[in-house]
């Protein structure tokens, strides 16, 4: 990694750099054509500072490709070189770094960070790099390029946006050196064990933007708590909620461009955690991806915000006890598509369904829980294993017992339905949506439009989850 090149506008020379060149290696720019004697596009404000090494205050211009920069400085004696790389990708006015490696003589040492902190160098020599970078003024806005996008007319279906993250595991289980790649196919052996028999899980949440344009998450790190619960469950190993959490925002951040603006919709967040690893018997994939992918959405359901129908599924069931009814495994996912598609046929939103061992108990939507309320008394299916632990659902429930409402976790027979003042289902996708009606054994049950509970709660959530209201609960992860 050691550069002899010559600056297309001062004419220096470097090998190893003054400590204020700027060596720019990406598609379409010519290594060595890019130096800071010529205020280099969107990077200003260089200061060299030696002993400790390079404190970079970078602002960066938008790029709709990650631009490797590789940063060199020399030691103070001319005789003895030192070059530090750090590659970092700049994307949105936003520097992620990724690995950064010393070479001091013939050493060379191989780190990997989440971010650029001191680094032990060769012969007990310490350097620290900083690096800060803030939005530059001619980025003009975060949507900036999006010509093709009608923030008002969002759906709920998958857009091409511009970065995912992926982490591998390791042999030893432990998932190491993940890191944004542009969005796109991914390849996959046709031995891979999710293909073969679904040994994969999913996650969901949404970031929403604020007026200030800063970027909010709701409750990640339930999130990742989940997803390592159900690896468990299903023989994978799972990334730490820490690593979850962190390449969460990584993903977010660098797709900021696609965070829909203030009420026109949010960005849909999907990690994945999958047996890419080809097996033939049935047996758990030797090797695991991690992957985290976005989108900009807007309602869920046609209706929009409207109450949604329900149709009351009496042969299908989603899970039974014993199997993975309480995890994101993606199979979960394909046995209620023929119930679902039947439904909309019909004229209903979606299913209803009830446990497979009475036949009468209420369990959950295709991709909801469900609540029902009489008389100020919220009641919801008791999780028993074949019922998602929603992380709406949970916040639901706190925030109800805040408000001063009886939550009942129980079981829940479908006469109940008959005689409810109001039903609403909850899900990272909806949020909270009340039920206008439930058709059940061909008799239909009306509800109105919007219940006072339904409505009080809706408010409430969507309110924190947005920015409009003040977190007391401490659940937002609030990004700059």
């Amino acid at each position: 990694m050691c550069y002899q090149t010559k600056c297309s506008s001062c004419g220096k020379t470097t090998w190893g750099g003054c400590g204020r060149h700027v060596l720019s290696v990406y598609k379409g720019i010519p290594e060595g054509q890019q130096c800071l004697c010529r205020a280099w596009p969107g990077v200003k404000d260089m200061d060299h500072v030696h002993p400790t090494g390079l404190n970079l205050n970078l602002t960066i211009l938008y790029s709709p490709q990650p631009l490797p920069i590789y940063i060199v400085e020399d030691k103070p004696k001319r005789s003895e070189w030192l070059e530090r790389a750090a590659l970092v990708e700049m994307m949105n006015g936003v520097v992620f770094p990724k690995t950064y490696a010393i070479h001091y003589h013939q050493c060379l040492s191989q780190f990997s960070s989440s971010s650029l902190k001191t680094a032990q160098l060769p012969n007990h020599v310490r350097y620290a790099t900083r690096i800060k970078a803030t939005p530059s003024s001619d980025s003009h806005g975060e949507t900036s390029g999006l010509t093709d996008i009608s923030w008002e007319n969002l759906g709920f279906n998958p857009v091409k946006t511009d970065f995912m993250y992926v982490m591998k595991c390791s042999e030893d289980g432990e998932f190491l050196a993940g890191g944004l790649q542009p969005f796109g196919n991914i390849e996959l052996n046709p031995a891979s064990c999710v293909l073969n028999y679904g040994q994969g899980i999913i996650e969901g949440l949404k970031a929403h933007k604020k007026q200030d344009n800063s970027i909010l998450l709701f409750r990640p790190e339930e999130n990742g708590l989940r997803m390592k619960i159900g690896a468990d469950e299903m023989c994978m190993p799972a990334p730490t909620i820490e690593q979850f959490v962190e390449a969460v925002k990584v993903t977010v951040l660098a797709n900021r461009r696609w965070v829909p603006p203030p009420h026109k919709g949010s960005l849909h967040i999907r990690p994945l955690l999958m047996g890419t690893g080809a097996v033939l018997r049935v047996t758990p994939a030797p090797e695991f991806t991690f992957l985290i992918y976005v989108t900009p959405v807007g309602n869920y359901f046609e209706v929009g915000l409207k109450a949604i129908d329900l149709v009351v599924e009496d042969e299908i069931h989603r899970a039974v006890p014993g199997g993975v009814g309480s995890v994101k495994a993606i199979g979960n996912y394909a046995v209620v598509l023929k119930a679902q598609i039947k439904a909309k046929a019909n004229g209903f939103s979606d299913v209803l369904y009830l446990d497979s061992v009475h036949n009468k108990y209420l369990e959950e939507g295709s991709t909801t829980n469900i609540f029902v309320v009489k008389d100020r008394v919220i009641s919801t299916p008791v999780l028993g294993g074949t019922i998602l632990p929603g992380i709406t659902r949970k916040s639901i429930i706190e925030i109800a017992r805040s408000q001063g409402f009886q939550v009942e976790e129980r079981l829940v027979s479908v006469e109940e339905l008959l005689d409810a003042d109001e039903v609403f289902c909850t899900g990272n996708a909806i949020c909270l949506l009340p039920v206008g009606s439930i058709t059940y054994m061909d008799r239909r049950v009306l509800y109105g439009e919007t219940g006072v509970v339904s409505r009080q709660l809706y408010t409430a959530l969507s309110n924190i989850q947005m920015g409009l209201a003040e977190d007391q609960m401490g659940w937002t992860v609030v990004l700059k």
